[in-house]
């Protein structure tokens, strides 16, 4: 198995942006890290080692690209201000990372599939859910996804877009039709130590998944599941066995 680390030039971002890739051929996995935002997480979390026979098999490849979430979700400043900084890295997934990851598989079109633990749920549901066309499928573990929690003070309509559970129950029409026939999310919490916040906002989000009809699993793992890598691994080779 292949281990590559690699700086990509991000025009949206103004700078080069870390990623790990891993594995030589598969449909691709792309890995938003928690609240760190470093590109290695997963591999110092034991997670690509856990991984490691579906990579064996050829049937995944794994991107790893850090983010700026210390700017943006988790950071101080104006809403508008962080919310920019969410816009520049939506910009390098969509210009730089996902024409990069094309081109290595050698496939123009490859589907991709999302996933990530703890904040980097929320980053996995985000780009199912607003470009189905590009994510058809999303992983997401012991996720929060009422982003505005994160901000003090109003909305605005840049955050209103970012975060699911404000946006989703509004979600109609054709809108709604596009995420229907394209996307899939696999929505996993545990019932054990610190996962209280995440088995509220699970629960709320698979419900409107539910009532919007769009195509998803939830799952509820038991209380001794915990909010940390020891599970995540178990969820991610359970899961992603049946995704890949």
């Amino acid at each position: 198995m292949s281990a590559r680390h690699l700086l990509l030039d991000s025009p949206a971002m103004g700078r080069r942006v870390h990623l790990w890739c891993f594995g030589d051929v598969g449909r691709p996995l792309v890995v938003f890290p928690s609240n760190a935002g470093v590109a290695h997480e997963w591999q110092k979390g034991g997670m690509i080692d856990a991984l490691a026979p579906l990579m064996a098999e050829g049937r995944v490849k794994i991107y790893c690209p850090e983010t700026n979430v210390s700017r943006t979700f988790s950071g101080e400043g104006s809403v508008d201000a962080r919310m920019a900084h969410h816009g520049a890295y939506e910009r390098f997934v969509l210009e730089t990372l996902v024409p990069f990851i094309r081109k290595d598989c050698q496939s123009p079109d490859a589907p991709m599939v999302s996933t990530g633990c703890s904040m980097g749920a929320l980053y996995a549901s985000l780009f199912a859910l607003k470009h189905p066309e590009t994510f058809s499928r999303a992983l997401c573990l012991s996720g929060r996804y009422r982003a505005s929690t994160m901000f003090d003070g109003p909305s605005s309509p840049e955050l209103y877009l970012n975060d699911p559970l404000a946006f989703l129950p509004n979600l109609h029409g054709a809108p709604l039709e596009r995420v229907r026939q394209q996307t899939h999310l696999t929505v996993v919490v545990g019932r054990g130590a610190h996962e209280d916040g995440c088995i509220r906002e699970t629960e709320e989000f698979g419900g409107w998944l539910r009532n919007k009809s769009i195509p998803h699993h939830l799952a509820f793992w038991g209380h001794d599941s915990r909010h940390d890598y020891t599970w995540w691994r178990r969820q991610a080779r359970h899961y992603l066995g049946q995704l890949f």
